[in-house]
């Protein structure tokens, strides 16, 4: 019982964006195709600015595990890919949770994730559908 607890998954949160933001849920395929780099705009036209932890974060390999049902490495090699080839823009690392939190914040049309499912001043947290 502990171990489960003490694992990655047990820690993942919620999945936030800026407050601007009009979504108020997102479903797993849709947040798949932002993280793939296949869905760049909010339904409103908006742009997606993605933030991610590195790579070996325990909540970013829970994140990509748990609600994206990839590896994190699938994910390296999809940005590279998509970068590389000038289709898309990787998205941007940040070192912390904190950090994560600030830059969504200040960023229009911003999405992330926690270890924390807590509300924040200018972040909203999405349910999944």
């Amino acid at each position: 019982m502990l171990t489960f607890l003490l694992s990655p998954l047990a820690a993942l949160g919620g999945i936030i964006v800026n407050s601007d933001v009009e979504a108020q849920r997102i479903s797993i395929a849709s947040l798949r195709n932002i993280y793939t780099l296949r869905q760049t705009l909010w339904p409103n036209r908006q742009p997606i600015v993605v933030f991610v932890l590195p790579d070996d974060h325990p909540v970013n390999v829970a994140f990509a595990k748990e609600k994206l049902g990839l590896y994190p490495y699938r994910l390296r090699q999809t940005w590279d890919r998509m970068s590389f080839s000038g289709m898309a823009s990787a998205p941007i690392q940040v070192k912390d949770e904190n950090e994560m939190r600030a830059r969504v914040r200040a960023t229009p049309g911003a999405i992330g994730y926690t270890s924390k499912d807590m509300v924040y001043d200018g972040i909203k947290t999405l349910r999944l559908e």
